[in-house]
C-alpha cells in the first residue's frame, strides 16, 4: 500500500490506556496502528490474489457495499470476475473508538486505468481477534486525486466514564441478526458508544454517511458523500 506519502505522526497511533481499576474491560484500549497495519496488508492482498478476493477475505459477514444499492458484499463478491484495472489505495486519517471496537479510514484511491477518487471505509474489530474487518465501504471517482498529506492524521474519540449498560458483554444475536434481516444493515456502533455510523441513500444512488465520534467532551458529526458506485466499481 502506498503510505510513503503519508507517514504516522511521532507518537499519535501509539496505543492508548486510560483504563483504571473500575473501568469497563476494554476502555482505552484504542490502536489506530492496527488499522492502518490492515489497510496495508488488504491492498497487499489486492495485488497477490485479485481485487474481488482480497475485499471477499477482508470482509465482515454484514460488510456493505454499493452497486449502487447497499448488498451485503459477500454474496455480490462470490465468484466474481476480477476486474482488468488494479486498485489501489491509501488513507490520509483514521479514526477509533476509545475501546477499539470500531473505527473508519479515508483518503484516495488510484486504479492503473488512470482513474482516481477518495474512499470512505469502516472497520469492526472481530471480537476475541484482536483484528478488522470492513464493515461498510464507499467512495466515488474525482477529478484530481486526493493529495497526501505529509503525516497521516490519526484520531481517538473520548473514552467515557463506566457505565452499568456497556460494561455487558455484546450479545451474539445481535449480529445475527445483522446477517439474517431483510436487506444490509444501515448502521452500526462502537460497543462503548463512542463511535458510530449511520447511512442513508437516495432512490439515484447517492449516499450520506455520517460518522458521529465523541470527542473533547462533545458529540460531533463527520459527513461523507458518494455518487452511485462505490470506488471498487468500475463503469
Amino acid at each position: 500500500m502506498a503510505l510513503s506519502g503519508a507517514l504516522v505522526a511521532s507518537g499519535a497511533l501509539e496505543a492508548r490506556s486510560r483504563r483504571g481499576p473500575a473501568g469497563p474491560p476494554g476502555a482505552g484500549t484504542a490502536n489506530p496502528s492496527a488499522l492502518v497495519a490492515t489497510e496495508i496488508a488488504f491492498n497487499r492482498r489486492v495485488r497477490e490474489k485479485g481485487q474481488w478476493n482480497a475485499f471477499r477475505e477482508y470482509a465482515d459477514e454484514a460488510a456493505v457495499l454499493f452497486v449502487p444499492q447497499p448488498v451485503l458484499a459477500q454474496g455480490w463478491l462470490s465468484g466474481r470476475k476480477e476486474p482488468a484495472a488494479l486498485l489501489q489505495w491509501s488513507p490520509t486519517e483514521v479514526w477509533m473508538s476509545c475501546d477499539g471496537t470500531l473505527g473508519f479510514t479515508t483518503g484516495g484511491w488510484t486504479r492503473s486505468d488512470g482513474t482516481h477518487g477518495v474512499f470512505t471505509t469502516v472497520w469492526k474489530e472481530r471480537a476475541k481477534k484482536r483484528e478488522y474487518r470492513w464493515v461498510l465501504d464507499m467512495g466515488e471517482a474525482r477529478a484530481k486525486p486526493v493529495e497526501e498529506p505529509e503525516f497521516l492524521r490519526a484520531q481517538v474519540t473520548d473514552c467515557p466514564a463506566p457505565q452499568p449498560w456497556n460494561q455487558a458483554p455484546r450479545d451474539k444475536r445481535e449480529d445475527e441478526i445483522k446477517v439474517t434481516a431483510e436487506g444490509p444493515p444501515t448502521q452500526g456502533s462502537s460497543d462503548d458508544g463512542t463511535l458510530k455510523w449511520r447511512y442513508v441513500q437516495s432512490p439515484e444512488g447517492r449516499t450520506v454517511l455520517t460518522m458521529t465520534v465523541l470527542k473533547n467532551g462533545e458529540t460531533k458529526q463527520l459527513v461523507f458523500e458518494a455518487g452511485a458506485q462505490s470506488r471498487e466499481i468500475q463503469p
